[in-house]
């Protein structure tokens, strides 16, 4: 019975990690790495962001939050293994962005190599990602 009682008290406080402050709102956290060079992967910028209140280390993450509440988990979506893309290079800076967008888990690579890419990246700049361009 005590078992029970834990594993429903496990479950609760699990429920609460997944919705925001009003209740229904799934949450939102994420951690974006920015390599301005993807070659020197060393050479990183980390930054975080929560919504719900909106806080981080992320500049200006209000905005951010209610960007990705309008876009939601497709701004994340890759591009299509068939997709027809230009074959512009836009330069050596690489993202990644780890986390949960609206309760569901993201795991996101982003780069500029070529023009589907960098409408990809472009549709994150300047708020989740800096603007990127050929250096």
């Amino acid at each position: 019975m005590r078992g029970l009682a834990l594993l429903a008290l496990v479950l609760a406080a699990l429920g609460a990690c997944t919705v925001g402050s009003a209740g229904t709102t799934a949450t939102t956290a994420l951690r974006v790495t920015y390599w301005e060079d993807g070659s020197r992967p060393a050479d990183r910028v980390t930054w975080t962001l929560r919504c719900d209140p909106a806080r981080g280390t992320l500049p200006r993450p209000a905005v951010a939050c209610r960007r990705l509440k309008a876009g939601g988990v497709r701004l994340f979506t890759p591009i299509p293994g068939d997709a027809v893309c230009t074959q512009v290079y836009g330069g050596p800076q690489k993202a990644r962005v780890v986390g949960v967008v609206q309760g569901t888990r993201i795991w996101a690579t982003f780069q500029r190599r070529n023009g589907c890419e960098i409408g990809r990246w472009n549709g994150l700049a300047p708020w989740l990602l800096p603007p990127g361009g050929a250096t």
